[in-house]
């Protein structure tokens, strides 16, 4: 994922964040909850593993490989 370029969404929901990510390129969406008191580091790395392992799932890969 280093070499793509993402669609990033932070959205605060009360004490929680919504992430979403969207890749331009198969128009793949997908989106994470975290804490509001997580840095917005943290909550980027999570949405884009996610993306990451959806990615993959489509593509055919073994589960739990990316």
């Amino acid at each position: 994922m280093s070499n793509r370029e993402v669609i990033l969404e932070f959205h605060s929901v009360g004490n929680a964040v919504k992430v979403t990510v969207i890749d331009p390129e198969t128009l793949v969406e997908v989106s994470i909850m975290g804490p509001s008191a997580a840095s917005e580091e943290a909550l980027k790395r999570a949405a884009l593993r996610k993306l990451e392992y959806v990615l993959a799932e489509r593509a055919g890969s073994p589960k739990g490989t990316p």
